[in-house]
């Protein structure tokens, strides 16, 4: 991962990292730092991001390493996943189709 031109770390931050993860991510962004780019995606906010590496040694470091240089792109707007989506048919539940069975028989 050090020595790939461009390291994407895509959808960064769902869980609390452990201290084996903490210690790979620190020494691949010294690795990297003044040297590759890193891309990181995140819907957690950048104040959010020592919680998740939960250790503020390695928190200050890591962030550190990654905030000095580094461009930030907040995005807007909708998701563009339920923009592009295409509804799908609901699948007709069993009570539903008894509502509409009853709905349509005469009484």
């Amino acid at each position: 991962m050090t020595r790939t031109d461009v390291l994407i770390l895509d959808d960064w931050g769902p869980d609390l990292m452990t201290a084996a993860q903490r210690r790979d991510l620190m020494e691949i962004v010294d690795a990297r730092y003044d040297n590759k780019a890193t891309i990181i995606t995140s819907q957690l906010p950048l104040e959010k991001w020592c919680d998740v590496i939960a250790d503020p040694t390695f928190a200050d470091a890591i962030l550190d390493h990654l905030v000095c240089r580094s461009h930030r792109i907040a995005l807007g707007g909708p998701s563009m996943r339920k923009v592009n989506s295409v509804p799908t048919p609901r699948k007709p539940s069993f009570s539903r189709i008894l509502q509409e069975q009853r709905q349509a028989s005469p009484a």
